[in-house]
């Protein structure tokens, strides 16, 4: 249920980061969230997860807004900013888990689960927590819903319309935040950015709807989460993060191939089919240039002049025939209405590209 939970919250917010071309961004708040972890053992004492997932949160959230922070206050773009965080605090966050492992009082132990994720820690309080997260934000992406959309697709149009986009902005990096943060347990630091991007990147190949593409992200999420904690358990010696990630990265892969509209699939047959589409229209352009210049394209003498061209083979006749664009009698074959005016336009298209 944890990791279902967390693929579905995963899969709705990672939709926004995706279309929102801040991919890394996950990556770079996961690997921020580590210090606020290590500040958090230092300061309590304790290693009680909530305690230390509450640090984990100030210290993504402060790199978050750091980001932002960088992106609008100085000339920096956005992906030097997200690797500026991530390799800064990434940095601070080993070295304190270093100086912890160190200490007489203390060691690494039940820290370090944090880098790769330890799904077996999850607690029934855990995913109850979880699951009212994941509604909490279910509930503010409905309520939101026209702000989040606009402000995707047209910030600035939002602007004109009075909207608050900073307020709006705020909202979905908060959430995005709060998603990372809850996976850390179960993913982990590392493989945490995968499991943001992963669903949604393959839904993204299914649809162009927006609303679509949450949905689809939030199944992809759940199921990778379900049935990757299915094959861990099934297996000794197999981490539960990892095997989810690999079973998000399978949707990923299928979806570019397999998606209709995107995959590469039936990118590929549909250039097959472009391009013998283009050969019989080269031929019939062929046929109109020595047709164009008889006023009866059915008159016989017009038809033995046409049977004098051989640029064609009788399987492109078949496919014209069928099209209804010539008529094939025994061995000698015409052009129909139907055809000449079709021909007409490829010719008269053709003279006006190469114009």
């Amino acid at each position: 249920m944890g990791t279902a939970i967390l693929g579905a919250i995963c899969g709705m917010l990672g939709s926004f980061a995706v279309l929102r071309k801040q991919s890394l961004l996950g990556d770079a708040i996961s690997h921020a969230a580590l210090p606020g972890i290590a500040i958090s053992f230092l300061i309590t004492g304790t290693k009680e997860t909530n305690v230390l997932l509450i640090g984990a949160l100030i210290s993504g959230l402060i790199g978050a807004f750091w980001i932002r922070g960088i992106t609008r206050k100085t000339h920096l773009k956005t992906d030097t900013a997200l690797g500026l965080i991530l390799s800064v605090f990434f940095g601070f966050g080993m070295l304190l888990l270093t100086y912890i492992q160190k200490q007489p009082y203390a060691n690494q132990s039940g820290l370090d689960k944090f880098l790769f994720g330890q799904a077996a820690t999850l607690l029934e309080r855990d995913v109850w927590f979880m699951a009212v997260v994941t509604f909490i934000c279910f509930i503010v992406l409905l309520l939101f819903w026209k702000e989040f959309k606009i402000l995707l697709f047209d910030a600035d149009y939002a602007k004109t319309l009075g909207f608050n986009v900073k307020a709006i902005d705020v909202i979905i990096t908060s959430f995005i935040v709060v998603a990372i943060v809850l996976g850390l347990q179960t993913v982990g630091v590392v493989l945490m950015s995968a499991m943001l991007l992963a669903p949604a990147a393959a839904a993204r190949q299914w649809t162009n709807s927006l609303g679509i593409m949450v949905v689809l992200a939030a199944v992809f999420g759940a199921t990778s989460g379900v049935v990757g904690t299915a094959i861990s358990a099934s297996q000794n010696n197999l981490s539960t993060g990892p095997v989810i990630v690999l079973v998000a990265a399978i949707f990923v892969v299928f979806s570019f191939i397999f998606s209709p509209s995107r995959g590469l699939l039936f990118r590929q047959i549909r250039f097959i089919q472009n391009r013998k589409d283009l050969e019989l229209h080269k031929t019939l352009a062929f046929m109109f240039e020595i047709a164009k210049n008889h006023k009866n394209i059915s008159h016989p003498h017009t038809v033995k002049i046409l049977n004098n061209f051989h640029g064609f083979t009788k399987k492109s006749l078949n496919k014209l025939e069928n099209k209804e664009y010539i008529n094939i009698n025994g061995k000698m074959w015409s052009m129909t209405e139907k055809g000449y005016h079709f021909a007409a336009n490829l010719y008269n298209q053709q003279v006006e590209d190469n114009e």
